[in-house]
C-alpha cells in the first residue's frame, strides 16, 4: 500500500476538512471543552502505543493560553503507561467528547508532566489534589463529525445492551493473570470504585 494508491482509493478530502484544521483555541473550542466530561489521550513512546481513558465534571480540562492545556491525572491502576511514554516521546493527541454530542473535538501536540503542587491544587476534587497535571502545547486542532458515534448509536438509548454483556472487571482480570480476586461479581467492582474514585 501507497499514500497515492490510498489517495485512489478515497479520493482527496473535502474542501471543508482540509481547511478546518486550526492552531489556537477559539471559542467554539473553548466551549466543546468547558462542556466535556471525557476525553481519550494517545501516547507513544516512539515504539508502543497507547491510549487512556480520562473523565472528571465538565470542565475538568482547562485552556491556560490560546495554544496550551491543562489536564489533571487523576488515581488509576498506577502503570502509567500514557507518562511515561510522554517521557520518550512527548507527542500526543486528544479527543474530547461531550455526551449527547455526536462531534468530538481533536488536538494533537506536545505534553509535559508537570508536579507544581500549586498547580496541582487547582485540580482539586473532594479535597484530593491529581499527583500530576499534563501541560499540552496544541500544534494541530480540529472537530470531527459525528458520523462514527451515529453509526454506533453511541448516545442512543435505546441501543444500548439492557445488561451488561460482559464478564466484570474482576473476573477478565482473574482470567487474564490467574490471579485471585475477591470477588468476580459487578457490585464488588463498582464498591471499589466508589472506595477509590478519587
Amino acid at each position: 500500500m501507497t499514500p497515492e494508491r490510498l489517495r485512489e482509493i478515497y479520493g482527496d478530502p473535502s474542501p471543508r476538512a482540509a481547511v478546518k484544521v486550526i492552531r489556537k483555541f477559539d471559542r467554539h473550542c473553548r466551549q466543546f471543552i468547558e462542556h466535556s466530561t471525557f476525553l481519550v489521550l494517545a501516547s507513544s513512546d516512539g515504539t508502543n502505543l497507547d491510549v487512556s481513558p480520562k473523565g472528571d465534571p465538565a470542565g475538568f480540562v482547562t485552556v491556560e493560553t490560546d495554544t496550551t492545556l491543562l489536564v489533571p491525572d487523576r488515581p488509576g491502576n498506577n502503570r502509567i503507561d500514557g507518562l511515561l511514554n510522554i517521557l520518550q516521546h512527548p507527542k500526543v493527541a486528544l479527543l474530547f467528547m461531550i455526551p449527547t454530542v455526536s462531534e468530538t473535538l481533536r488536538v494533537n501536540g506536545t505534553a509535559e508532566i508537570c508536579t507544581d503542587p500549586a498547580l496541582c491544587d487547582r485540580f482539586q476534587v473532594n479535597g484530593r489534589s491529581p499527583k500530576t497535571v499534563l501541560r499540552i502545547t496544541a500544534e494541530e486542532i480540529f472537530t470531527h463529525c459525528g458520523k462514527a458515534p451515529m453509526r454506533g448509536g453511541l448516545w442512543k438509548a435505546e441501543t444500548w445492551p439492557a445488561a451488561r454483556p460482559v464478564a466484570s472487571l474482576n473476573e477478565m482480570i482473574r482470567d487474564h493473570g490467574q490471579v485471585e480476586v475477591e470477588s468476580i461479581e459487578q457490585s464488588a467492582v463498582e464498591d471499589r470504585y466508589r472506595q477509590t474514585l478519587y
